[in-house]
């Protein structure tokens, strides 16, 4: 008679493999691995390496040994010029406005030397900028800024642009505070429009193109400026003085800490327009 042999005694059933999830959600499965960290990343915050994936933290830590690129003249890297859109997306919020409003938007917002001199209205100087006396008057400066704006932006990064477009502005409106009547009411982008074609011309000249034809645009527009009534020749010399200076400034500023010296010039060319506004708004209040 045969036996049978005694059955094996039953194994411990094997724990499952934890299933590895994301360090930065938890609540996400994977098994992928960063390659430089080796922690779990889910698709979210995979990022394509050499080789592999990494995650956000090492190639954040990796980039910062990296030199970013910067613009021709030390911004950053414009791929969109977002600024000069905005300035025509504003021009035609603020023109529409005027629109609805009829001349109540235009008066609180012109430049109007008697307000900013005896009615401490200085915001004048800069609103002006961004009001308009008629159609053509808001189409012209458009097309030109939508001609100019972009490249002056990629040259010069968001800030630096900003900050040429604006004080080349006030630079049209100190001027007209200095020699406009006091009652003589001025509109429009044109100051800071001459300072963005001033600017160009800086700029082609020191990159060494061609700058015959803004040259010559320059000197139409001028033309125009005193030949053509109900134009404030003011505002646009102003501003294409102070453009031209400040973007020869920013262009030529030296190469070494140039983003330092850069924000000196900007803060010293508001500075400068600071003084004359109070010098001239001293004497009209000396005399009122």
């Amino acid at each position: 008679m045969t036996s049978q042999p005694p059955s094996p005694p039953p194994q411990p059933e094997q724990p499952a493999e934890a299933v590895p999830t994301c360090y930065r959600h938890p609540d996400k499965e994977t098994w992928v691995r960063c390659q430089r960290c080796e922690r779990p990343i889910c698709p979210d915050c995979m990022r394509d390496a050499a080789v592999g994936f990494q995650c956000p933290e090492c190639v954040a830590e990796g980039n910062r040994g990296i030199r970013q690129a910067r613009s021709t003249f030390g911004g950053n890297v414009v791929r969109t010029p977002i600024v000069t859109y905005a300035i025509l997306v504003i021009n035609v919020l603020v023109f529409g406005a005027q629109y609805v409003t009829g001349d109540r938007i235009t008066g609180e917002l012109a430049m109007w030397p008697a307000g900013v001199a005896l009615g401490d209205q200085y915001y004048r100087l800069i609103t002006a900028a961004f009001v308009h006396g008629g159609v053509m008057h808001i189409l012209f400066n458009s097309w030109a800024l939508y001609v100019v704006g972009p490249y002056l932006e990629r040259a010069f990064g968001h800030a630096r642009y900003v900050a040429l477009y604006l004080i080349s502005a006030l630079g049209g409106s100190v001027l007209g505070l200095w020699l406009d009547p006091l009652t003589q009411p001025t509109v429009g982008a044109s100051g800071a429009i001459f300072g963005l074609f001033g600017a160009v011309f800086v700029v082609g000249r020191r990159l060494n193109l061609d700058v015959r034809g803004i040259a010559v645009l320059i000197v139409i527009n001028l033309v125009l400026t005193f030949v053509v009534s109900g134009i404030s020749w003011t505002g646009h010399v102003g501003g294409l003085i102070t453009g031209s200076l400040l973007a020869a400034a920013l262009a030529y500023a030296p190469s070494r800490n140039r983003a330092l010296w850069q924000i000196a010039i900007i803060a010293g060319a508001l500075v400068v327009l600071i003084a004359l506004v109070l010098v001239r708004v001293s004497a009209i209040q000396g005399v009122a």
